[in-house]
């Protein structure tokens, strides 16, 4: 199983509320193992932004003693053999449309990034973050 080519049909935009909960065992849920084995088995695409997202967050957590850096390895290695694709084009709306849906969604513009692929593309946002999945409900982005 590898990254899909650019024009591999993937099945949704993954935010990384939803990858990071597949690397603390007290934040996976049945729903999100599903979401899990959607992207293992559809694919999904992210914003580059994503991988310093997780990173940040996995980073975080070691600081704080909740993980150690092999765990971090383990779960990075896991998380790179899914069939991740990075939205490349959307760097090239993060100062128009992205920064306007941040704007008028009053989001960040790193969680309007996720937005603006879903809308783009036409995909369903597999998000945990109560603020994203707000402004996705509005403008009739399906959530997962």
């Amino acid at each position: 199983m590898g990254r899909p080519r650019a024009n591999h049909k993937v099945s949704a935009v993954l935010d990384a509320s939803v990858a990071l909960t597949w690397c603390f065992a007290d934040q996976a849920t049945p729903a999100t193992d599903l979401l899990l084995d959607e992207v293992r088995d559809f694919g999904a695409v992210v914003p580059p932004l994503w991988f310093l997202e997780v990173a940040n967050v996995l980073l975080n957590a070691e600081r704080r003693g909740r993980i150690t850096a092999p765990d971090i390895a383990q779960r990075l290695d896991l998380i790179s053999a899914l069939p991740i694709l990075v939205d490349q084009a959307g760097t090239g709306f993060a100062w128009t449309t992205t920064l306007n849906l941040a704007r008028t969604e009053k989001l960040t513009p790193y969680d309007a990034s996720y937005l603006e692929i879903s809308l783009r593309r036409a995909l369903p946002l597999f998000t945990r973050d109560r603020e994203l999945a707000d402004a996705a409900r509005r403008r009739g982005v399906l959530l997962k």
